[in-house]
């Protein structure tokens, strides 16, 4: 890859990041597809100063003819339109040529959830650890109870969950603050777990280490548990209670709480809030989950329903 071609991926990322305070996760994501663009058309002689609409769409056939999913291929031209965009302000290229390309789109896959008696026995699982169990307990009562994503859950201050808070402030994707209720049960373990850390933080503190700033501490680079590692520790509880470990991730939580709030009632732009979606188009997607299950319930449950084919 060309160092101007670095050049213009580095400058872009840093202008993302300070304008748009966009997240770690992001940028790394822009940095992989951008670089895998950058490498294809340096296969080819080419270069981003030169690049033409042409030469965006072969790229995209070409993903395509490598397996990569819809997705995957509709994040890429995402990357490659913001790019040019950039470029185009900045004055480095005098047209975009990625104007015009429209996109594969997203194949809107309904999200996978939990029934209330699987997260029933996800938490009975968790407070039944054989190690941590007030900290699991914790980490999965807090998930359900607030639907956070999983990178908002594990970095929580613990200043934030100190004096029994009946509500958590979150700081989420790109800055954005909200304030998420706590239920009576996620407030127990909250407490149960401070009592168990805090011990181990002034143990840890009298051996001449410091203080840890997070409500879940970890001696990793980050200094706090890492998604990486909830995800597995999720499947370990969901094995323990009995659940296929297929179904339950950190975000199938935030499904679950949301399509439970939807069934009993709540109004979606309460949902939306509360998941800190910017859109609500997003939280609509928690319909169709419900449009789902009441139609299977109907041709399950329903006498006429029954030996009849879905139409």
């Amino acid at each position: 890859m060309s160092g101007d071609a670095l050049r213009w991926i580095a400058t872009f990322l840093e202008a993302q990041a300070a304008e748009k305070d966009a997240a770690t996760n992001t940028q790394l994501a822009y940095a992989r597809d951008l670089r895998d663009f950058a490498g294809w058309l340096d296969r080819r002689g080419l270069a981003f100063e030169g690049v033409s609409e042409r030469d965006i769409t072969a790229y995209l056939v070409a993903c395509e003819a490598q397996g990569l999913a819809l997705a995957t291929r509709a994040r890429r031209l995402s990357a490659i339109k913001q790019l040019f965009r950039f470029a185009y302000d900045e004055g480095w290229r005098g047209d975009n040529p990625a104007l015009q390309i429209k996109g594969p789109g997203k194949a809107r896959r309904l999200p996978k959830t939990l029934s209330h008696d699987e997260v029933d026995r996800l938490l009975a699982a968790a407070e039944a650890s054989p190690r941590d169990a007030r900290r699991n307990a914790c980490l999965v009562q807090l998930l359900y109870a607030t639907g956070m994503r999983v990178s908002e859950l594990v970095s929580l201050p613990v200043s934030s969950a100190r004096g029994d808070p009946r509500m958590l402030l979150i700081r989420g994707k790109g800055g954005r603050e909200r304030m998420v209720p706590l239920s009576r049960p996620a407030r127990a373990a909250l407490a149960d777990w401070l009592g168990d850390r805090d011990a181990t933080e002034a143990a840890a503190r009298a051996q001449g280490r410091v203080a840890s700033r997070f409500l879940f501490p970890s001696r990793g680079r980050l200094g706090h548990l890492t998604r990486h590692r909830f995800h597995s520790l999720i499947k370990e509880i969901a094995v323990a209670g009995g659940i296929d470990p297929g179904k339950v991730t950190p975000h199938t939580l935030r499904h679950a709480f949301a399509t439970h709030l939807l069934a009993g009632g709540a109004d979606l732009r309460s949902i939306q809030a509360l998941l800190g979606h910017a859109d609500v188009s997003t939280t609509e997607i928690y319909t169709h989950v419900l449009d789902e299950r009441l139609r299977a319930l109907v041709l399950e449950h329903h006498p006429l329903a029954r030996g009849t084919d879905a139409t």
